[in-house]
This record gives C-alpha cells, sequence and structure tokens, in this order.
C-alpha cells in the first residue's frame, strides 16, 4: 500500500512538471523568442524616434541601453507565456500546438516573423500599406480572406485597444518621471481625442502586414489557418496573445515613459 501512495504521490507531483513541459513546446512551436527579438529591434528603432523628438537627440548609448534593457526578450516571452498559461490548456493547448507544428501552421509562423521584421523598415511598410489602398474596396479573394482572419479575431478593435492603452501609460511614466503635469483623467481625455486616427492607422498597417506576410500563401493554404482560427482554440489563441502582448507592451510603454521623463529632467539639472 504503501508503495501505490508513494506511486500516486510521484504522479500528482509530475502534473505540473508535464504542463510546464506542455507550456515550452507551445511557446517554441509558435517561436515566440524569436518574435520578442524582433519587437526589440523594432523598439530600437522606434526609440531613435523618441530620442529625436522628445530628447534632442541627446539620449547617445545610455538611453539605447535602456531601451534595450526595456524591451527584454525573456521579460516579454514570460509576459505571454503567462498569459497562454491562463487562457490555454488542456484540449486546446494541444490543438495548438498540432496545428502549428505540422508544415502550414509552421510556415504561417515563419511567414508572420519575416513580415513583421521586414516591415519595420519605412518603405517596406509604405509599400505594404500601398498594397492593401490599391485592394480596399475591391473584391479581391485575398484581400476577402484577410478580411475573414481579422474579424474572426476582432483584430483591428483589440489592436485599437492595446494602442490606446499603450498610450495611456506611456503618459503615465512621464508624469511618475516628473516630466508631464497631467491628471490621469487628462491623460485619458487626450488619449480617447485620439481613437479614430489609431483606428486608422491601425486598419492600414494591419492589412498591409498581413496580405505581406501571407502572399507566398495558396488560397487553400490561408483557408486552413482561418478555419483553425475560427475554431475554439484558435480563438482561445487569439484572446490569449491579445492579453499576453496588451500587458507587455503597457509595462513597456510606461517603462518607455518613465525613461524619457528620467532623461529629460536630467538634461534640466
Amino acid at each position: 500500500m504503501r508503495a501505490l501512495v508513494l506511486a500516486a504521490g510521484l504522479w500528482m507531483l509530475a502534473l505540473p512538471l508535464w504542463a510546464d513541459a506542455r507550456s515550452t513546446v507551445l511557446v517554441d512551436v509558435l517561436r515566440l523568442g524569436e518574435l520578442a527579438e524582433i519587437l526589440q529591434r523594432e523598439g530600437l528603432e522606434n526609440a531613435e524616434t523618441l530620442d529625436r523628438d522628445m530628447l534632442g537627440g541627446q539620449g547617445g548609448a545610455g538611453w539605447a541601453l535602456q531601451v534595450r534593457a526595456i524591451y527584454n526578450p525573456e521579460r516579454i516571452v514570460e509576459t505571454l507565456r503567462g498569459a497562454l498559461d491562463a487562457g490555454l490548456q488542456g484540449q486546446a493547448r494541444e490543438d495548438v500546438i498540432a496545428f502549428f507544428a505540422q508544415d502550414t501552421g509552421a510556415r504561417i509562423i515563419t511567414l508572420e516573423n519575416e513580415a513583421r521584421a521586414a516591415i519595420t523598415d519605412p518603405e517596406v511598410e509604405d509599400a505594404a500599406r500601398a498594397g492593401f489602398h490599391d485592394l480596399e474596396g475591391s473584391d479581391d479573394p485575398r484581400l476577402g480572406q484577410i478580411t475573414t482572419l481579422i474579424d474572426s479575431g476582432d483584430m483591428i478593435d483589440r489592436n485599437v485597444t492595446a494602442a490606446m492603452n499603450s498610450n495611456f501609460q506611456f503618459m503615465r511614466g512621464m508624469a511618475d518621471g516628473n516630466a508631464l503635469q497631467m491628471t490621469e483623467a487628462e491623460m485619458l481625455a487626450d488619449v480617447a481625442q485620439q481613437q479614430e486616427e489609431i483606428a486608422q492607422d491601425t486598419r492600414g498597417w494591419l492589412y498591409g502586414y498581413l496580405l505581406l506576410a501571407y502572399s507566398p500563401l495558396e488560397d487553400a493554404e490561408l483557408d486552413r489557418y482561418i478555419a483553425f482560427a475560427q475554431s475554439d482554440a484558435g480563438r482561445s489563441l487569439n484572446t490569449a496573445l491579445f492579453e499576453g502582448f496588451g500587458t507587455a507592451y503597457e509595462d513597456v510603454s510606461y517603462a518607455l515613459g518613465r525613461a524619457v521623463a528620467l532623461n529629460m529632467v536630467a538634461e534640466e539639472l
């Protein structure tokens, strides 16, 4: 009996270890580490604009080091892992792993990451937006597929909400760093005024990005992805990723705002 009890105890201890292993497999098949490194490079490029516009170009190497630390890929991945662990369990997680471990799913991740890295180049982004503009309002079949995918994940509204939350957190960081004299109510009002502009910009960027990313796919391949995205597992993944990226970017935006403020205050001293 003692041996049976001990064996049962070992089995119970193994459960969280197995769950953690499947979490790692999920992060690996989604290649979130690779994506986080792309986002860090993207953040460093955006930081050059912040340096020019808000620090008078005086940020220097110290500013770049601060931004690199703020966009720490490992921290971003762990934030995403936490959201995936909370929102994707059991069979749903296994279905996601199965889809992205096979050829079509793996290729989609590759294409998404390659396009995300490429679109950080302003010329590539402009071309992607122009490609969408040329198709907008037409009955182009690929545009229809992209629209179905976007609508199934409520991607525009969710991205707009995430962008507005990030803008608010950036302002909070600025205020906490004593470089912005606004109440939270004033910050919220300011962000609310940006909603329409953010929505239009998000729509153009998202369509341009997805048209670019999926351009090598056959229609049948994209249809399989759309079917997965509309499944219970696909919807759960979409929700979890938006939760994770939302949290990650709010943290990043607050830290950036505070870092900008501290650099501005230091220059004044």
